[in-house]
């Protein structure tokens, strides 16, 4: 692709974007337009075949009607207003939002609010599922997801960012997991609906057995083909992200782990490598081995419901949505160079350098409580001596994670109705086994928290025997 041009992002502006930070406003538009013109279209069709299937399958014609205006403002104002390829009339951003999201989402403060509008942006969602659930609401706000991702790829660091190769997948993910989440909970809604007036779920109105040969290995056979066909499209058009062999001299910045180890990358930031690589995958594994034996509720099995489990549902949503996608999110748009954050219209600057001076739980403690210095052995102590004084220098760590591990819990039990039952149907063993493990999923956003707001670095800190946490 050398010395060609292509209206395909991926295959040749950011190369450009990346080798030489931003180009002619002009010269990138002229290069995007084939592709805007196109993803404008494909948005018209799609609300163009919904119009449709609302007037002849559905009967609902004044619903058609609004998609039909829709699908015509995509296709016949945005796509040729983007096909042109001129400056002022491509269809952008509102430069107030841009400024608006780059000053919010940039920094620590970003990191803040980004996490935090997360939380109240499910919350909400989940709050108010009866609405959004509704299939033209839904359409509707994937639409605005669209049309925002639209305006949004004709700035330059945006665009340098979702067009990577690499990156483009994440972006797919994100509307994928949007659709799969809206499905299982719009069967929720109707099934909590159905169950509340005394009918079965739905899945029990078509339970009639379906055999594998031929009826499973024919879709997955169709499936399998489609899935090929996609992915040879998929290689011939998007350029493998390859970048320059491996040096340890120069290594690229920001350097990343792929899109599923994000996660882990993020609590890299907060935790020590044996902690983020190795304990916390193990005590998810561990968690998910012990759901069957801690889940006492024999409701729910084998249909889509909320009500009937709301508890299980908030800590797999909470879990999975927020301590997971989120994060990877963060990982791939918001953290850039020297792994700062960075607003998803900010350009990418190396140098931008934020100081931060982290502090542990113990220097809080002594040097600025107590204002003496750190309890230290004295030269030449045997093993003993130094160990006491290791454990009273991060006395204060013990203490405040012996009282979140073991003192949270019972007190949750007696103070609340839910955690009170909880106790009452699990037994000791197994309600403690299951709030600690709630503990610590809960530790993350904790730590997170902490670090953006105090600089505090870690609760417990021994570096004598690697044990920082």
């Amino acid at each position: 692709m050398a010395g060609q041009t292509s209206d395909f992002p991926a295959m040749h502006f950011p190369a450009l974007l990346a080798a030489g930070g931003l180009i002619d406003q002009a010269t990138f538009l002229s290069g995007v337009k084939g592709f805007l013109t196109i993803y404008y279209l494909g948005l018209a069709i799609t609300n163009a075949v919904a119009a449709f299937l609302l007037w002849h399958h559905w009967h609902r014609p004044k619903a058609a009607l609004v998609w039909t205006i829709v699908a015509t403002v995509f296709g016949g104002i945005l796509a040729p207003m983007a096909g042109s390829g001129d400056p002022y009339w491509t269809p952008r951003m509102p430069e107030a939002i841009v400024s608006f999201l780059n000053s919010w989402l940039s920094g620590q403060v970003g990191a803040i609010v980004y996490t935090i509008g997360s939380v109240v942006f499910l919350s909400v969602l989940y709050l108010g599922r009866d609405f959004f659930v509704r299939p033209m609401v839904a359409w509707t706000g994937l639409n605005l997801a669209l049309l925002a991702m639209g305006l949004s790829m004709v700035n330059q660091n945006f665009w340098q960012v979702v067009s990577k190769g690499d990156n483009i997948p994440i972006v797919g993910l994100m509307f994928l997991l949007g659709f799969f989440t809206w499905l299982a909970t719009y069967r929720a809604v109707i099934n909590d609906k159905r169950i509340a007036e005394g009918l079965p779920p739905l899945e029990k109105l078509d339970d009639e057995k379906v055999l594998v040969w031929p009826d499973l290995v024919y879709t997955e056979l169709v499936c399998m083909l489609a899935l090929t066909a996609f992915l040879l499209v998929w290689g011939i058009l998007i350029q493998a992200p390859l970048e320059q062999p491996a040096s340890s001299v120069k290594t690229p910045n920001p350097s990343k782990a792929p899109w599923y180890f994000l996660g882990l990358q993020e609590m890299l930031v907060y935790f020590d490598p044996w902690m983020a690589g190795v304990v916390a995958p193990s005590l998810i594994i561990v968690g998910l081995m012990a759901i069957p034996y801690l889940d006492f509720n024999k409701k729910g099995m084998g249909y889509y419901t909320i009500n009937e489990r709301k508890f299980a549902y908030l800590n797999f949503q909470f879990g999975f949505l927020v301590l997971w996608v989120t994060l990877i999110v963060m990982g791939t748009v918001l953290r850039g160079p020297n792994w700062n954050f960075f607003g998803p219209f900010e350009p990418w600057d190396s140098h931008k350098v934020e100081a931060l001076k982290n502090v542990d739980l113990s220097e809080y403690f002594w040097i600025g409580l107590l204002n003496r210095g750190l309890p230290k052995a004295p030269t030449g102590s045997g093993f003993f001596v130094e160990l006491g004084y290791i454990l009273l220098r991060e006395s204060p760590g013990f203490i405040l994670m012996g009282i979140y591990l073991f003192v949270v819990p019972p007190a949750l039990a007696i103070g609340t109705t839910l955690f009170r039952n909880m106790y009452l149907k699990m037994g000791f063993l197994r309600y403690m086994l299951m709030t600690n493990l709630l503990l610590m999923m809960a530790i993350l956003p904790i730590k997170m928290a902490l670090r953006w707001s105090f600089n505090l670095k870690y609760i417990i800190h021994i570096d004598e025997w690697f044990l920082n946490f």
